[in-house]
């Protein structure tokens, strides 16, 4: 079940609409493709590099969309995250991933800036290592949520100050990448944030 704070959704789906065996884009730190893995093979060990992107919505309020992975997510399950991240497919521009997996987890699309491309690694204890090549996109969005329930078990919208508190006080119910981009984003981007 999808709990929801301070905001409306129209509908509640169950989508598959990815899973171990989908092929992820192979990458040097450059962004040079190198070949495709599926991604259970990428999230293995000490993780292979991989393409992906990150996704930071806000609303009219000024206010963040927050997620929290699915229980049955590999990696970091029932952990509050960014609006929305995923990988590219292949033959797939960034443009085109953003969109497809926007509107396949909460069921719309918006216009989104990319901001900056970094990369980091980082292991869940002995169940694999997210390593990726990761493209951080903004944006904005002001109407109703469709709900994908196989990727998102809760949503909530906060502030920025909340956003920043809440990371600062309870930093081990967030996502890695999510804090690594957002430190960024408060710091070195912070222009691009409303407000």
């Amino acid at each position: 079940m999808v709990s929801l704070v301070k905001y409306s959704v129209q509908t509640l789906r169950h989508d598959i609409v990815s899973d171990d065996s989908e092929a992820l884009i192979l990458v040097d730190s450059d962004d040079n493709e190198l070949g495709a893995l599926d991604k259970s093979a990428c999230h293995d060990g000490e993780g292979i590099l991989h393409r992906a992107f990150s996704l930071f919505i806000f609303n009219d309020s000024d206010e963040l969309l927050l997620q929290k992975r699915a229980a049955d997510k590999r990696l970091w399950p029932d952990f509050w995250s960014n609006s929305c991240c995923s990988h590219p497919r292949q033959g797939e521009d960034m443009a085109e991933a953003v969109q497809r997996r926007c509107e396949q987890e909460l069921g719309f699309s918006t216009d989104l800036a990319f901001v900056y491309k970094f990369e980091y690694t980082a292991p869940f204890a002995d169940h694999g290592t997210e390593h990726e090549l990761c493209s951080v996109y903004v944006g904005k969005h002001t109407g109703e949520l469709d709900v994908n329930a196989s990727e998102v078990s809760a949503i909530q919208w906060l502030s920025i100050d909340r956003v920043d508190a809440e990371l600062s006080s309870q930093p081990t119910l967030y996502t890695p990448w999510f804090q690594l981009e957002w430190a960024r984003l408060r710091g070195e981007f912070a222009d691009v944030l409303p407000v």
